[in-house]
């Protein structure tokens, strides 16, 4: 809005010198982070002791959600949660790393492939209710 036709008086009790509108509304800044789960799950599976990798989100009192990562080792892998963190560390932004994982024997999965992340949820959370997730 440029102003009140007719009244320069209420324009310049409403709007800012510099353009701005006066609202009287109060309001903070809250900067929350993207983590696609794809992303993580692409650079999980690039690695050669992973067979297959699933991330959900776990809940976090300081950042809200935090990255929860579910693995099926290769035969024969020694990879470990810390090798796995280290391993992701080094590619991604420090707001995506891994602080959580655990290792199942399968991910699982629709008959189309696709990730079926309520029932990891439910693996990782079976007490809570959906709305927690």
């Amino acid at each position: 809005m440029k102003g009140y036709a007719g009244d320069p008086g209420a324009t310049s009790a409403t709007l800012e010198p510099n353009g701005w509108l006066r609202t009287g509304d109060l309001c903070y800044i809250d900067k929350g982070y993207q983590v696609a789960p794809a992303e993580l799950e692409q650079w999980l599976q690039s690695h050669p002791e992973i067979a297959d990798a699933a991330v959900i989100p776990y809940p976090d009192e300081e950042a809200g959600q935090v990255p929860l990562v579910f693995l099926v080792k290769q035969p024969q892998s020694s990879i470990d949660e810390r090798g796995i963190m280290d391993f992701v560390s080094k590619q991604v932004a420090p707001y995506k790393k891994i602080r959580r994982a655990a290792f199942v024997s399968s991910i699982p999965r629709s008959p189309a492939g696709k990730i079926l992340r309520r029932d990891l949820r439910n693996m990782a959370f079976p007490a809570l209710p959906p709305s927690k997730m």
